[in-house]
């Protein structure tokens, strides 16, 4: 073979060459699209759920407890005041901002260990936050309980007066205002006028209605310790704020029977016992016990 011959296989197998690496340029061109659709799809339905109405515990159970059109709740019920501060420990607990104190080793009840600030970092909800605040400056630090008492103002201490958080109610019918979930409006009410808060987007508080409709119906598990946490935390204090009643009335009459049995088997539970199983947080167990006493 002449040198021009060899000039000219080396040169085919260079274009050769050059065709595989562009060939593959274009197959990882393709891969990078396609991933980079995928991604820009993701990325997309998060951007959609992010712009969906994203509620604390607080704001749900007061969600459950507004009556559609009139916008205001229950003037009989005198449970929710207590229950809305228990929703306000419980969302901190989950934050990963407060805990319960060790136990050491003489094993104490939930209701005796206090309660510890774990993270002072804000969690840019006002409410939460303020609570948070209380928490962390008090020494020597409280109970679950006594903090429920403390922040709702129910207290006989007038030193802990202080730390009672005012106006919650409004307050977070006014973040659903703000987050387009009820509106504003005055109504007359013969000797006084009242502020009132209608839905203003119903499908928010169907979804709602239908998540816990569906954790004790279609989802149901029955060890409540595969449940969702915060699903768990929010059908109990639904219960303790007395309007989970409001989320069952629209089922059937036997999966309204099924849907409260299971709630009842869930009250009956003891969160001593519950609380020492492996990888739970027992702070959430200490609020149950505090507020089903």
């Amino acid at each position: 073979m002449n040198r021009s011959e060899g000039l000219v296989q080396r040169k085919n197998a260079a274009q050769a060459s050059s065709n595989v690496y562009k060939s593959d340029e274009v197959a990882n061109e393709s891969d990078d699209d396609k991933s980079g659709t995928a991604a820009a799809e993701k990325d997309e339905v998060e951007d959609l759920d992010s712009k969906e109405a994203r509620l604390t515990l607080m704001e749900e159970v007061l969600l459950l407890g507004l009556k559609d059109k009139e916008g205001y709740t229950s003037f009989w019920n005198d449970c929710l005041s207590s229950g809305l501060r228990g929703c306000i420990i419980a969302e901190l607990a989950l934050k990963g901002r407060i805990e319960l104190e060790k136990t050491g080793m003489r094993r104490r009840s939930l209701l005796n260990r206090k309660i510890k600030c774990k993270s002072d970092v804000l969690t840019g909800d006002v409410l939460l936050d303020e609570a948070l605040k209380h928490i962390k400056e008090t020494n020597p630090p409280e109970t679950t309980q006594s903090w429920i008492e403390y922040l709702s103002g129910e207290t006989w201490n007038p030193m802990k007066l202080r730390y009672q958080l005012r106006n919650v109610r409004e307050r977070l019918a006014k973040n659903l205002v703000e987050k387009g979930v009820c509106t504003t409006e005055k109504q007359n009410f013969v000797l006084f006028d009242m502020t009132t808060h209608p839905l203003n987007d119903k499908s928010i508080k169907s979804k709602l209605v239908k998540k816990v409709q569906d954790s004790v119906l279609s989802r149901w598990t029955n060890d409540v310790h595969r449940m969702d946490r915060r699903m768990l935390m929010l059908i109990y204090l639904s219960h303790v704020s007395d309007v989970l009643e409001n989320a069952f009335a629209p089922l059937s009459d036997d999966d309204y029977e099924i849907a409260m049995k299971r709630v009842r088997y869930m009250l009956d539970l003891d969160p001593e016992q519950e609380a020492q199983r492996e990888g739970t947080n027992e702070l959430l167990w200490a609020i149950i016990a505090a507020l089903s006493k």
